[in-house]
């Protein structure tokens, strides 16, 4: 099979993952919550954002090596956080760890993944970051940062956007949890997508052993009762307002680099950077927490101004293409982060995904660049045309 010709682009990736994945995993990938209005306002906000092509420039090889946060990428952009991951296609998380070091880009472990930090961190060296969400419990967060250090990490990013449980309708239809239930409806969809089922046998049924610790069955030989008990512990103790006080806490329990995910707000922004942190994440998480968030798009110009120039802004959301990722950089981010066109790719080309998504996105950005006349990633808010962000 020639993937290149198959699967040339990220919609590509997206129309084979929608038919390889049992339907209660692919509605938590591909919906948001409620009416999915932030899901498709991230998109469509990007599509507004209008670049201006300069055919009097010259820039016969566009540089799109990144530096951020003290390190060089050969692109400006990473794999976000996500949750579940291993839910959604089996044994996702490890080979985007792979991918991400073998492409010189960062990987984003997540609190709730399927693979634990250490072994992440073994995976992908130096490209691998840590995203906490935040437990109640000051010693197990310290704990969580403790396990961080000792494993290598340099990067954290403390989730703020998720300080309530959330309800998602379809969620909450399908009977989405972990483990899968195995009701008729569910083994039905397993039965009826046998390339999924066949790598979850095989990998195994997904825990969140990064959790497993700090809970009562963390030790215990039954599978079934540990994934129930890390289950329990997320809904029970995870979870808070990310404040002031909390996240100064955080600060001087951290010595790496620590961002801040889910910021929309300016004046949230100010706050965190006086506090210490070393840059911003501009997100609504996906269009997953509130339907009646702004997307990043229509905030980010806005949190530049607030910040400045010189504070490190990452943006996320609604991403999809290289020229999506060209368009939030000429918006005033620095780097840009994406989740579910990654899943998309593992999902259609189980391990060959990583490393071909990758390789899509930053070919995309490399030919909008020629085509605008940007010689460098630093240059391309030059080419922003007007207001047309809204």
């Amino acid at each position: 099979m020639n993937i290149d010709k198959q699967y040339p682009s990220v919609a590509h990736l997206e129309a084979s993952a929608k038919r390889r994945i049992p339907g209660f995993a692919r509605d938590y990938m591909f919906n948001g919550i409620s009416r999915g209005v932030s899901v498709r306002k991230n998109q469509e906000s990007l599509d507004q954002v209008e670049l201006m092509p300069r055919y009097t420039n010259q820039a016969d090889k566009p540089n799109q090596r990144c530096h951020f946060l003290g390190r060089e990428y050969r692109a400006p952009f990473g794999v976000a956080p996500m949750g579940l991951s291993g839910l959604v296609w089996p044994n996702s998380e490890r080979i985007l760890a792979a991918a991400a070091k073998s492409q010189g880009i960062p990987y984003t472990l997540s609190t709730v993944a399927t693979i634990s930090l250490e072994e992440t961190r073994t995976i992908a060296g130096d490209h691998a970051w840590f995203q906490l969400y935040t437990p109640q419990e000051p010693e197990v967060r310290k704990d969580i940062l403790r396990r961080c250090a000792a494993a290598g990490y340099e990067t954290v990013m403390v989730t703020v956007d998720v300080p309530f449980k959330t309800r998602r309708d379809h969620d909450i239809h399908n009977g989405l949890s972990v483990p899968p239930r195995f009701d008729l409806k569910t083994l039905w969809q397993m039965g009826t997508h046998p390339g999924w089922a066949l790598r979850m046998l095989r990998t195994g049924v997904p825990q969140f052993v990064n959790l497993k610790p700090y809970h009562d069955a963390g030790q215990s030989s039954n599978v079934g009762r540990s994934i129930r008990e890390s289950t329990k512990y997320i809904e029970e103790r995870m979870g808070l307002h990310i404040t002031a006080q909390r996240f100064e806490e955080i600060r001087a329990e951290w010595a790496g680099k620590l961002l801040v995910k889910g910021v929309l707000d300016p004046e949230d922004a100010k706050m965190y950077m006086a506090l210490g942190a070393d840059g911003v994440i501009v997100s609504n998480h996906g269009g997953r927490q509130l339907d009646a968030a702004p997307s990043a798009v229509s905030v980010l110009p806005q949190i530049r101004a607030a910040v400045g120039p010189d504070v490190p802004l990452i943006a996320d959301g609604g991403v999809r293409t290289g020229l999506d990722i060209a368009r939030m950089l000429a918006l005033g981010a620095n780097f840009v982060l994406m989740g579910r066109p990654f899943l998309y790719a593992v999902a259609a080309l189980d391990q060959a995904g990583g490393e071909h998504v990758m390789g899509i996105l930053k070919a995309e950005l490399q030919s909008t660049m020629g085509q605008l006349g940007c010689p460098t990633l630093d240059d391309l808010p030059q080419f922003l045309v007007g207001n047309s962000a809204g």
